[in-house]
């Protein structure tokens, strides 16, 4: 059986097509052509705004028009990670496999973040029996990388009263607030030094982390490769003089990095000695994390000797920060029990061609002043180590609201359905909702969707019996709507 052919089928269907069509974050280009000839194919009225949304409209069914107007809200963009680091996400469609229940990708992220989303709303577009008000399917760009969509939606592009966000990954669960976010970025100026020819070389490699994503998978406590990197490297600096040619790890700043390398380079005399010393820090780390990381590989292996290796102070000053950098849950909300309250993660390292060190971070808290406190501890940490720091414009939170009338339209399908009262939550994830309701406070949101596993990675998969719950609940949501006034 192939993807296409599962139930419900309308909607696999169009998930499976999405799936063909690259769509990298800030290069949503191939996916919004798909768009909108989709809309074209069924007639429906569409647009685009400047910075690359879509909007498709669907008139009430006749009898309904007054009823309040409903907004489907997805993202375009994935988010593009491989275990082959040549898999080329700009041109080459997602390989999808069955397993059993669950439906994942041949070594790369899945896509279904955010693609059964935009899957599900097309669907409900081209249902000809659905009982609903107008409609109307929105789907934003970049939501993964920076939020440029929410950021910058074009006037008309959202008229709507309510908002299903389907951008929500537990079944029988549904979202009525999430975290605000910043990115810190630190950026290390260095000088190329002649890397020492009495040294000799090794490439330190860890990989095949579990990784995750950094709001919804952050308390689990999985290793971060960064954090494991910089570990080994301030252990040997410590006791040897090293050389440090070059050092690479992550890539996004929502994903919790899963591999890191760095080529470093001791005295020959003390080559043995350094080989001792990963040995037993590999002991160290499968010990702690023998639970958690089932697969990580740590290796060290000889290389040829670089063409130059980083000057000394700003290589012990790079080690220090990073191993000094927190990450991880900072604190839990006194609010809502297991939920996250403030987190960090420490992104990505980047050597830039321009003699330059970029280390990305990002800050989450549904607590604005707590959210610029660790953001701000992170900015004291680099400049003390000699980086230049720079935050981005961040995100707000979207605060609760237990009085919303959607949110019990919501439960009250899921329950009528499956005979289940759905939880109710705030979820430590971003979502472009508190952006929506920044500029447009009238509306009344929830969020939910079905069950992803390992988003941001490429373990990432989706419970097939799920997908069926999400969308039989998301077309009662609509019906239940469309006999309400506004």
């Amino acid at each position: 059986m192939e993807v296409k052919d599962l139930n419900p089928k309308r909607v696999f269907e169009i998930f499976d097509e999405i799936t063909k069509v690259p769509r990298p974050s800030k290069k949503e280009a191939k996916i919004r052509q798909y768009l909108l000839d989709f809309a074209a194919k069924h007639s429906l009225e569409s647009k685009t705004d400047a910075v690359g949304n879509v909007a498709i409209f669907k008139p009430a069914t006749p009898g309904h028009e007054n009823a309040p107007a409903v907004i489907l809200q997805g993202h375009m963009d994935m988010v593009c990670e491989s275990n082959d680091k040549s898999f080329d996400f700009d041109n080459n469609p997602i390989t999808t496999i069955i397993d059993g229940e669950w439906i994942h990708a041949d070594g790369t992220t899945l896509g279904a973040d955010n693609g059964i989303g935009v899957a599900a709303s097309l669907a409900v577009l081209t249902e000809p029996e659905l009982v609903h008000g107008p409609i109307e399917a929105l789907f934003t760009v970049d939501e993964e990388t920076g939020m440029t969509g929410a950021f910058g939606i074009g006037e008309g592009m959202l008229q709507g009263d309510m908002l299903l966000n389907l951008d929500s990954e537990d079944d029988a669960e549904i979202f009525v607030g999430c975290a605000g976010g910043v990115d810190t970025v630190c950026t290390f100026n260095y000088s190329r030094s002649i890397a020492p020819s009495d040294f000799t070389y090794f490439k330190v490699d860890i990989s095949k982390g579990q990784g995750g994503h950094s709001g919804g998978d952050i308390h689990l406590g999985r290793a971060n490769a960064n954090k494991l990197l910089a570990r080994f490297l301030f252990d040997i600096s410590k006791k040897y003089e090293v050389a440090l040619s070059e050092i690479d790890g992550g890539n996004l700043r929502n994903a919790i990095p899963r591999a890191a390398h760095a080529i470093v380079g001791i005295h020959t005399s003390k080559k043995e000695a350094l080989r001792v010393e990963l040995n037993e820090y590999i002991a160290d780390i499968q010990n702690e994390y023998s639970d958690l990381e089932p697969t990580l590989e740590i290796k060290l292996e000889s290389v040829e000797k670089p063409d130059f290796s980083i000057d000394s102070q700003t290589s012990i000053n790079l080690i220090r920060a990073l191993y000094s950098a927190p990450h991880g849950v900072v604190s839990m909300s006194r609010q809502l029990e297991g939920l996250v309250e403030t987190s960090t993660n420490l992104a990505s390292v980047k050597m830039k061609a321009d003699n330059t060190i970029v280390v990305t971070t990002s800050q989450r808290s549904s607590v604005d002043s707590r959210k610029w406190d660790i953001a701000n501890q992170v900015e004291a940490l680099f400049l003390l180590a000699g980086a230049k720091v720079e935050h981005g414009e961040g995100y707000p939170g979207w605060q609760p609201n237990m009085n919303s009338p959607i949110m019990e339209v919501a439960r009250d399908a899921y329950r009528e359905l499956y005979g289940v009262t759905p939880a109710i939550k705030a979820i430590h994830a971003g979502l472009e909702c508190g952006l929506f309701l920044e500029k447009f406070p009238h509306l009344d949101m929830v969020s939910f969707g079905p069950t992803l596993q390992g988003v941001h990675s490429p373990s990432e998969r989706m419970h097939i019996p799920a997908v069926e719950r999400f969308y039989e609940q998301l077309k009662l949501i609509l019906t239940k709507v469309a006999d309400m006034k506004k």
